[in-house]
């Protein structure tokens, strides 16, 4: 799942790419992705794309006062097109093809633009057209921003101050703070040193520092390593800088223990024993009680 430092260069790279440009056409092949019917996709044709800004995981495209803002959930991904003049139509249900986005051409005749796509089953990927993305629900209800210099220890603690939710479960939770999902959290986690079940209200003064350093740290150096890459390279670069999520049976970079998973119905965590967990593995991969 495209997470905040891929949303955030996805973000830069759109704005290097289609601030400027026109749109043609904004052709819906999966039409389960879009939310909104009014106003509707064609009414972005004619407008000039103005700006990109990132809300948690939104990507929003400001085209002359109308935004089109994504949300790529788990499975789906942008793809730019430098020239999309040749590309065939799409029949609806066929592929893993969601939105094209097609770009007036620039003075060498090219017609840039780029496609969103989604692999799998469970079609997640969603868009809107809208006045306002405040209007988005899940924009509306977005905790703060960790990259906001609001987001001060200070404030971290105002959040898990009394929260009764396990760690792990609060820093996914976009209401409470935006744009972290499954990946981060288990490297947040591992970089503060901390058990993914532990009680967000037990955690102390020095433990929220702790979390609070490694929340920004860990953001900010993967947005780093992203920053002017291609938006096709942005997976492999996220996977290949991950310490611990998905790594479950190799060694830990910082102190050599097996990585361990814990599996749930339809997703799951990865941690270090030796760094997280005072050295115990969570035998039970379902009902282990909590490791402090």
């Amino acid at each position: 799942m495209p997470e905040l430092p891929e949303v955030e260069s996805l973000t830069h790279f759109l704005r290097e790419r289609a601030v400027g440009h026109t749109i043609l056409a904004v052709d819906v092949v999966g039409f389960q992705a879009l939310k909104t019917f009014d106003p509707p996709a064609t009414a972005l044709g004619g407008l000039t794309i103005t700006g990109v800004a990132r809300h948690g995981k939104f990507l929003d495209l400001d085209c002359d006062g109308l935004h089109l803002v994504i949300h790529l959930a788990r499975a789906g991904w942008l793809r730019w097109r430098d020239d999309l003049s040749g590309a065939k139509p799409v029949r609806p249900g066929k592929g893993p093809l969601a939105v094209r986005v097609r770009l007036a051409p620039d003075d060498d005749g090219q017609a840039p633009g780029f496609e969103l796509t989604e692999a799998g089953t469970q079609k997640r990927l969603a868009v809107y057209v809208t006045r306002n993305p405040d209007e988005v629900p899940g924009i509306a209800a977005l905790g703060p921003d960790p990259l906001d210099p609001s987001f001060t220890v200070a404030a971290l603690k105002r959040i898990v101050g009394g929260n009764r939710t396990q760690i792990k479960g609060l820093l996914r939770d976009q209401k409470i703070i935006a744009g972290i999902g499954n990946a981060y959290s288990d490297e947040v986690l591992h970089a503060a040193r901390m058990s993914p079940f532990k009680i967000a209200a037990t955690l102390t003064d020095t433990q929220i520092a702790d979390l609070h350093e490694a929340i920004v740290t860990t953001l900010g150096e993967a947005v780093e390593r992203a920053h002017g890459l291609a938006a096709k390279d942005l997976k492999a670069e996220k996977k290949s800088g991950l310490r611990v999520h998905n790594r479950a049976g190799q060694p830990c970079d910082v102190c050599g223990d097996t990585i361990r998973e814990v599996s749930f119905a339809d997703s799951s965590l990865q941690y270090c024993p030796t760094c997280q967990t005072g050295g115990k593995p969570l035998a039970d991969r379902r009902l282990s009680r909590l490791l402090k």
